[in-house]
């Protein structure tokens, strides 16, 4: 009788929830002998938590640099979008003078058109010079139909002309095929 007793009161007995919150009383840290309410034992590292500290506010300097980004940004967007041949003449004059060959070539465009930029004959052959001389076949037809059209350039000859187109030809311009064509026309070239 005395074990079955002993089985009641056990079933009787409230058993000890695992829960997460810690009960009235019950220790809440492994690191500290003092009681603290903010610690969670659940937590890594016994249970303490460090918050960041509140953020200081931006200074003036901070906020004004800020501000003048922003409108540095609105500025280039309004450039860009009413100035485009400006800003693009000017983008591409730089990939030119790192070396692009085809920056070269379009710089050259842009002066021979003027696009972007005063319309000037002189600069544009020599854009295009600088192009063919780095082997842009575009630029080599350019220069040679330039020279032929009686643009001031620094091509010698004729025949200096007819090399440019072959070269032109060669990589696949149709338009130095043509020109080809129409200066010799007996293929005697």
């Amino acid at each position: 009788m005395a074990t079955a007793a002993a089985g009641i009161r056990a079933r009787i007995r409230p058993q000890k929830v695992d829960h997460p919150w810690p009960e009235p009383g019950e220790k809440t840290s492994w690191t500290d002998d003092e009681e603290n309410e903010d610690e969670d034992p659940n937590l890594p590292f016994g249970g303490k938590v460090y918050l960041a500290r509140k953020k200081k506010p931006d200074t003036l300097l901070v906020r004004i640099l800020e501000a003048l980004a922003v409108i540095g940004v609105i500025l280039f967007i309004y450039y860009s979008y009413y100035h485009f041949d400006n800003l693009h003449f000017h983008v591409t004059h730089f990939y030119a003078h790192i070396g692009q060959s085809h920056a070269m070539h379009l710089v050259g465009q842009r002066y021979l058109y003027g696009k972007g930029v005063n319309r000037d004959m002189d600069k544009a052959m020599e854009w295009f010079r600088y192009a063919a001389d780095r082997g842009h076949p575009h630029a080599s037809h350019n220069l040679a139909v330039g020279h032929l059209q009686g643009y001031r350039t620094d091509v010698k000859d004729k025949g200096e002309a007819k090399e440019l187109l072959k070269f032109a030809a060669s990589k696949g311009v149709p338009e130095a095929e043509d020109a080809l064509n129409r200066m010799c026309p007996y293929g005697d070239c």
